[in-house]
C-alpha cells in the first residue's frame, strides 16, 4: 500500500482543530494506525503523538432516468485524525 494518505480534509471543524495540532486525512480503508502514522511522519517530516480512525459507509444515491430509477452507492471511506507532538506544526495548504 503505497498511497495510504489520499487527501487532507479541510473542513471548518478540522481547521479549528489545527490550533490543537490535530489534522484529518482521508486514508486507504485497509490501512491501520501504525501504517498511517509512518506515512504521515515520512511524508510531512513531523512526529505524530496519536492516530484516531473512523470508517464511514458510502451514501446511497438514486437517479431517475428514462429507463427508470438507477440506484448506486458512493464508496466506503476511512478518516484518520492525527495529533502531532508539542512544537510540531503542519501547513496543509502548502503541503498538498
Amino acid at each position: 500500500m503505497e498511497n495510504i494518505i489520499k487527501q487532507p480534509l479541510l473542513t471548518e471543524k478540522m481547521t479549528a482543530l489545527g490550533e490543537l495540532r490535530q489534522y484529518a486525512f482521508a486514508v486507504d480503508i485497509r490501512a491501520n494506525k501504525i501504517q498511517i502514522r509512518q506515512a504521515v511522519e515520512k511524508h510531512f517530516d513531523v512526529k505524530v503523538l496519536s492516530v484516531r480512525t473512523m470508517r464511514y459507509k458510502g451514501k446511497r444515491k438514486s437517479q431517475f432516468t428514462k429507463r427508470g430509477k438507477v440506484e448506486g452507492r458512493r464508496p466506503h471511506w476511512k478518516k484518520a485524525v492525527i495529533t502531532l507532538k508539542e512544537g510540531e506544526e503542519l501547513d496543509l495548504l502548502e503541503a498538498s
